[in-house]
This record gives structure tokens, C-alpha cells and sequence, in this order.
């Protein structure tokens, strides 16, 4: 049976990483779910093979913390995309309200188990976050009763554990009345609970000297550095219309690229066109004779911040030898904290740094950079290559790119801060990913094989407020970027202050 259960949920192998329900029930069962069928009562009469076939695996397996970091994904989709537990859970990625079209229709609808959701409720539950855990755990109630009577070896939880948790929710979250009635239920199926008895007449004594807190109505925890959360979110839940130019690099189109304000994802009233003046088109040589056969294709997406797109700036077989150097290397990304490097929350992603000796594709990427942008890449001029990955509902809340502090361990280059940026998208994602400038008000979708540019510094060498930024999480795909962070010494010729010294 378990063996048919996953012949069935994984017949696309891709699916399997893309669908993100399908991601985490992958993660789990590797964890927890397989382990649970090997040592169960079932598999006695195979124990000894069964459990030395797992020892030989077991140590490239996900662990808690993967299976965690799953969970959390789910919830984080759940909140930026403002999806339904119940959707979710159906395996339809569905927005709150009537009438809304699916944000993401995979190739075929998987659902989650009452396991699962008891998982996802179980790890919000244990942070204190009771938003979430009654949500999952609701779920996991509703699918429990359904099945009650039935029991699967790979699960660890219960019809019980689920109300069990669920009340203790909805006590902390001032519901005390609806705490009263699970607990009671709790009972119902396990009478001999002392534990849960004392809570059923603590609910009770409770209501009886009307001291209950009030039930007021659940708010999602605050992300501690999302000052601008709602806009954020809803730029991450509306971006551009996905465009981008098919085939390589090697075939120009007929017309450079989509007309400028399609890639336009503004909070609304949307700005029309003629409401955004400077906008363009063109083939760019930027005088560099690097670029006089093969001009680069240039869309102007904004002036203020100067935000511009680079149409089909690499090709297909680079971006696979750039993701293939990367693989080996990845590790967690880490931001910058003070004057050291950790671990956060919201950077979810692995990461990789490639030298340009690294390969000749490497060095050619580099030298194309040099060309569009002008400026001077030279060591210590700018960084190495950063390759990052963005998996099950990666993500990097809004930042800026520059130091904002002079303890910045970017400083430790001694080259300065970081004048612009360039990310160039190396894979398509089927849903998300996009990347928000928040304080701008615009999102620009990821366009597989384009780069995009911007300034972070004024020319004054005053960071530049309005580049705040943010890699909204990826709903459905793998997403994969390279970035080329360039620094402002080197550049004193080529881009050199203005008159004003407020520019």
C-alpha cells in the first residue's frame, strides 16, 4: 500500500520538486514517514532487511530540520500569496475570495494528508505561533474524523494529538468556549486522560467566572524586519505579466523585446505608459566592440530607480554549466548582521561563490557584464559570482543590496560600496519568485536567461533608498539566479559624480 501510495504520487519525477505540496510530502516521508512503515508492527516479518536497507541511506536522508523548514515554507506561501489552509490542503492553490483564478494549476492535484497538516500546525504550535497552528491543525481535525477508525504505520499523529493541540490553540488565542469543546472531544475517544480532564474543568471554571480573555480575532505574527509587509506581499501576489524572448541567445527577434510596461506589477491604480516617461527599448553596443555584432537587448523598466532588463543575456547551455559549477558548492546563505555573516529567517536560499577562473563560461558571463554595464570588474573592483538557489519557498525579504553601515563586512574589500547590481536569471519558475522593489512600487517576474540591472548608489556615493528590494518566495519551480555585486572603486571615470551634489 505505501509502496503503491508513492508510485502514484511521484509518476513526473519534475512534479516532484516543482509542486510544492509535493515537495514537502516528499521531504516528510524521507524523514519520518518511511522510517515510521520500517519500524512498525507490519514490517516484522522483514525487519532485518528492511532495517539494514534504511541504515545504508539513512544519513543522506532530509533531517528535522529540512522537514521543519518545509513546513515553514508551506505557511510562508500560505501568507504572501494569501492562499487558503483549505485550498492547500485540497492541493489547489487558491486566493482568499470568490471568483479569483488559481495562482498555480499544477499538471495534476495532490493533497495533502491529515499527517501532513498535523505536521505544518504541529511546527507553528511549538514557536507559539497559534495564527497558524489553528489553521493546520483545523485541517488536520477535519481529515482525521474523516478517516477515523483507519490507521497508516507511516503516520505519528492522531485524531487525538490533532484535538489535543488544537485545543491548547485556541486556549492561548483567547477562544476558550471552542478549547472546551475539542478537550471534550479529546475525551470522548480517550477518557482515561487525566491531563486533558484538569483542562476540561479549568475551560470550565473559567467561563463560569467570566475571566476568559476575549476571543478577539487571530493576527498573523509580524516578520520583526518587515516594516512594509503589506506591500511586499501584494506585490508578490500581483507582478508583471511573465514575458521573455524564446530560443538562445544567438537569433535576435524582430523586435528587441515586450512593450516596457509589461513587466509592470505596481500596486493599484497601475501607471499607465504615458504616466512613466523614459521608458524604452533599444540594442545596446554601450560603445564597447564587444557588443558590435551582437548587440544587447535593453528594456528600460525604470528610471527612478534605474531598473533595466537584458533580454536573452545568456543562453541555455551557460546557464546549465553556471547551475552545474554552483551544485557541488551550495550552502545556506547568510546575510549580514552587525560586522558578521549568519544564518536569518528571511533569506531562505543556498548559495555558491564562483571565481571567473572557475570556467571559460564564467569568464565570458564576466566580460558581457563589463560590456552592458561599462564599468570595471577587475578584482577588487566586484565579487565573485554569486550562484543561489531557490527551492521550496525560498525567499529573501526586502534588503538592500548596499552596506547601510560602515561595519559592514563589505567593506572589508576595500573597494568601497556596492555601486549596482546585476541578477541574471538562470531557470524559469511556473509561479513566484518575482523580484519586488518595494518603496518603488513594481515587481519585475523572473524571465529565464535575462539579466537585470540597477544602480544602488547615487552618483553623490548616497545609497539610494528607493532600491529596496525583495526575492519574493517561489510558489511553483526552482529557481535559480547568478548575481555580480560591483563596487564603487574602479568606477570614478566611468561613472563619475554629477554637478550636483544631490544627484
Amino acid at each position: 500500500r505505501f509502496y503503491e501510495k508513492v508510485q502514484a504520487l511521484h509518476q513526473d519525477p519534475k512534479a516532484s520538486v516543482d509542486n510544492p505540496l509535493l515537495a514537502f510530502s516528499l521531504i516528510k516521508r524521507l524523514h519520518s514517514d518511511w522510517p515510521n512503515v520500517i519500524y512498525s508492527d507490519e514490517a516484522t516479518e522483514n525487519t532485518l532487511a528492511l532495517h539494514a536497507g534504511f541504515k545504508e541511506v539513512e544519513q543522506e536522508l532530509p533531517g528535522a530540520e529540512d522537514l521543519d523548514g518545509a513546513a515553514r515554507a508551506l505557511m510562508r506561501l500560505q501568507d504572501v500569496y494569501a492562499l487558503s489552509v483549505k485550498g492547500l490542503a485540497n492541493g489547489v492553490f487558491q486566493r482568499a475570495g470568490a471568483g479569483r483564478p488559481p495562482l498555480y494549476s499544477p499538471s495534476r492535484r495532490v493533497s495533502l494528508s491529515a499527517d501532513d497538516c498535523f505536521h505544518v500546525g504541529k511546527v507553528a504550535y511549538d514557536t507559539g505561533d497559534y495564527y497558524h497552528s489553528i489553521a493546520w491543525l483545523e485541517e488536520a481535525v477535519g481529515l482525521f474524523r474523516l478517516s477515523y477508525g483507519s490507521w497508516n504505520p507511516e503516520d505519528r499523529s492522531s485524531l487525538e494529538d490533532a484535538l489535543d493541540h488544537l485545543a491548547f490553540s485556541y486556549f492561548m488565542a483567547g477562544n476558550i468556549s471552542h478549547a472546551l469543546s475539542l478537550s471534550k472531544e479529546f475525551l470522548h475517544y480517550d477518557p482515561s486522560n487525566q491531563r486533558v480532564a484538569r483542562n476540561v474543568v479549568k475551560y470550565e471554571k473559567l467561563l463560569e467566572m467570566g475571566t476568559a480573555m476575549s476571543a478577539g480575532p487571530l493576527r498573523r505574527p509580524n516578520g520583526t524586519r518587515l516594516q512594509s509587509r503589506d506591500a511586499y506581499e501584494e506585490l508578490c501576489q500581483r507582478p508583471g505579466v511573465q514575458v521573455g524572448l524564446s530560443g538562445g541567445s544567438h537569433s535576435p527577434p524582430p523586435h528587441c523585446c515586450p512593450p516596457p510596461h509589461a513587466l509592470l506589477g505596481p500596486l493599484s491604480p497601475q501607471p499607465s505608459p504615458e504616466q512613466l516617461p523614459g521608458l524604452s527599448c533599444s540594442y545596446e553596443t554601450n560603445g564597447s566592440p564587444y557588443l558590435l555584432l551582437q548587440p544587447a537587448k535593453k528594456e528600460v523598466v525604470r528610471i527612478r530607480p534605474y531598473v533595466a532588463l537584458y533580454h536573452e543575456f545568456i543562453s541555455d547551455t551557460e546557464a546549465e554549466t553556471i547551475k552545474g559549477l554552483a551544485g557541488p558548492w551550495l550552502q545556506r546563505s547568510v546575510v549580514a548582521s552587525g560586522e558578521k555573516q549568519q544564518k536569518a529567517e528571511y533569506r531562505i536560499s543556498k548559495s555558491a561563490w564562483l571565481k571567473d577562473t572557475a570556467d571559460p563560461v564564467v569568464r565570458a558571463l564576466e566580460q558581457r557584464i563589463a560590456a552592458v554595464t561599462g564599468l570595471d570588474l577587475r578584482p577588487p573592483y566586484a565579487e565573485y559570482l554569486q550562484v543561489v538557489n531557490y527551492g521550496l519557498g525560498g525567499h529573501y525579504e526586502p534588503h538592500f543590496d548596499h552596506a547601510t553601515s560602515r561595519k559592514s563586512p563589505l567593506y572589508r574589500m576595500k573597494s568601497g560600496n556596492r555601486i549596482a547590481t546585476v541578477m541574471i536569471y538562470l531557470s524559469a519558475v511556473e509561479a513566484g519568485g518575482s523580484t519586488a522593489f518595494i518603496y518603488a512600487n513594481f515587481s519585475v517576474p523572473v524571465v529565464k536567461n535575462a539579466a537585470l540591472f540597477w544602480w544602488n548608489l547615487r552618483r553623490n556615493g548616497d545609497g539610494d533608498g528607493d532600491t529596496l528590494h525583495a526575492g519574493c518566495p517561489v510558489l511553483a519551480g526552482d529557481k535559480w539566479v547568478a548575481n555580480k555585486w560591483i563596487h564603487e572603486h574602479g568606477q570614478e571615470f566611468r561613472r563619475p559624480c554629477g554637478t550636483d551634489a544631490q544627484d
